[in-house]
């Protein structure tokens, strides 16, 4: 017997629907070559099909007006666990959406590997709260990602609603064990003073190989492709 070191790749789309607007472009978005997993906000919900090519939903926020969802392929994983949860609240919410679920996480089982994930979708509050609170969401999103996953590696990707100071943001989540990456080019550019990259990952136990930035749809966002990988475990192999 011998051991070999290895790693497995992943690759993951994230995409702000926009009021669901770019919900029509979902089925072409799937067949992106070797994607395993799509991570969607404001979109609605009760409107979502149970797969979208080869990707099967995994969970979706239940009482959100425009919510998140979380699709994977089900031929290479299998899903083990799943939930919504709310985050703290801004003003935006308690006048407009009093019970938000801002986070789905997943936690899958690579069929072929055996390693566990967890893969979940964020949406931020907008940009009427103030960057003290979208980290007091983000620090407890991961906290509470940590809990579903029980060790497990963690990819947090969605629309943070963070064009300043992203900097600041990536010490603080470093002090917790998260790196910050952002795309290759900028993901929203929709209004003048109000640009940059709102939409990038967050991740712990992964290795982020690339964010790229997608062609531009009828979403003010700009969907991001995400290839990261992860494992780096030693297995037994039998020799001849």
């Amino acid at each position: 017997m011998r051991k070999e070191g290895f790693r497995t790749v992943i690759r993951v789309i994230s995409y702000n629907l926009r009021k669901n607007r770019a919900s029509i472009e979902l089925a072409e978005l799937a067949k992106t070559p070797d994607l395993d997993a799509m991570c969607l906000q404001e979109c609605i919900a009760s409107e979502l099909p149970a797969e979208i090519g080869n990707l099967h939903l995994a969970d979706s926020t239940k009482r959100n007006r425009l919510g998140l969802a979380v699709y994977y392929r089900k031929d290479r994983y299998e899903q083990l666990a799943s939930k919504s949860f709310e985050l703290k609240k801004s003003l935006h919410d308690l006048i407009f959406t009093p019970t938000p679920e801002r986070l789905v996480g997943t936690k899958l089982i690579d069929r072929a590997s055996g390693h566990e994930l967890v893969l979940a979708s964020f949406h931020a509050a907008p940009l009427t709260a103030l960057n003290s609170l979208r980290r007091k969401q983000i620090k407890a999103a991961h906290e509470l990602l940590q809990d579903l996953g029980s060790g497990a590696p963690i990819i947090m990707v969605g629309d943070y609603n963070y064009p300043l100071f992203k900097d600041d943001l990536s010490n603080r989540v470093a002090k917790s064990g998260y790196d910050l990456t952002l795309s290759d080019r900028q993901t929203y550019t929709a209004y003048k003073f109000f640009r940059g990259h709102f939409d990038f990952v967050t991740s712990q136990g992964f290795t982020i190989d690339d964010v790229q930035t997608m062609p531009r749809g009828s979403s003010d966002h700009i969907p991001i492709l995400v290839t990261a990988s992860y494992g780096a475990v030693a297995r037994e192999v039998t020799a001849a």
